[in-house]
């Protein structure tokens, strides 16, 4: 939709693999739109994923005992968090959609995204105690998750060896998107592409994109137990 702002944050080493491929058509279809599109490729930008004392600018409010979340915090407020940190926060207050793309590690995030969770969206800025959950301060912004897996399908699902893939979802979705207040959309999950045809991974890409041309009509997901776990 024109005049939209989506961000794009891209974790994956090689641009010609199939998240390489989700990355591009989302950019290409979404720009086509006339949306504005930015994309924070992490590993290209060799993105630091670790929480550390460099992530503060200038002196810590309590030197005598390092406390990172405190610090971020106070660092938040004053204006004092490197750049790195400031840069990625602005692209996220501009965007209205922010889209995750990214190959599942171990039912997670690869590190350099987690990484990046951990020292973007902190306390001050995405959230606060009150302030999290319905209330947290990214409320007005959709989230998307797309990412690929090892396992195929079948194994993701309730009776499937790997147990249904929401069950993995829950602590990405649930504990830090909505925590900070994003709507989440329903995830883009593009199974086993490496045992997958060349035929099987373009339509992967294309239905990637044929959901992307009405991506703003989509209702977000009610982001509570039940969809995760059943009633």
């Amino acid at each position: 939709m024109a005049g939209k702002k989506v961000l794009i944050v891209y974790a994956h080493q090689e641009p010609r693999s199939l998240n390489g491929s989700l990355k591009k058509v989302a950019v290409e279809e979404l720009s086509k739109q006339g949306c504005t599109v930015t994309v924070s490729d992490l590993y290209a930008m060799d993105f630091e994923p670790r929480t550390t004392r460099k992530d503060v600018i200038g002196a810590l409010s309590n030197p005598e005992f390092f406390n990172y979340g405190v610090e971020a915090y106070e660092a938040f407020k004053r204006r004092c968090l490197a750049s790195d940190i400031t840069d990625e926060q602005k692209k996220v207050q501009e965007a209205d959609l922010v889209i995750f793309q990214f190959p599942l590690y171990w039912f997670g995030m690869p590190a350099i995204l987690k990484g990046w969770m951990d020292r973007v969206l902190c306390q001050g800025f995405a959230f606060d105690i009150p302030g999290f959950y319905d209330a947290g301060f990214l409320k007005n912004k959709l989230a998307l998750l797309s990412l690929t897996t090892g396992g195929t399908a079948e194994m993701y699902t309730k009776t499937g060896v790997s147990g249904d893939f929401r069950y993995f979802l829950w602590p990405l979705q649930h504990g830090a998107l909505h925590f900070c207040g994003f709507k989440v959309l329903a995830p883009q999950i593009s199974f086993a592409p490496e045992i997958a045809s060349e035929e099987e991974r373009k339509a992967m890409v294309a239905s990637w994109a044929q959901r992307l041309k009405t991506i703003w009509e989509e209702e977000p997901i009610d982001c509570t137990p039940p969809w995760y776990f059943g009633q």
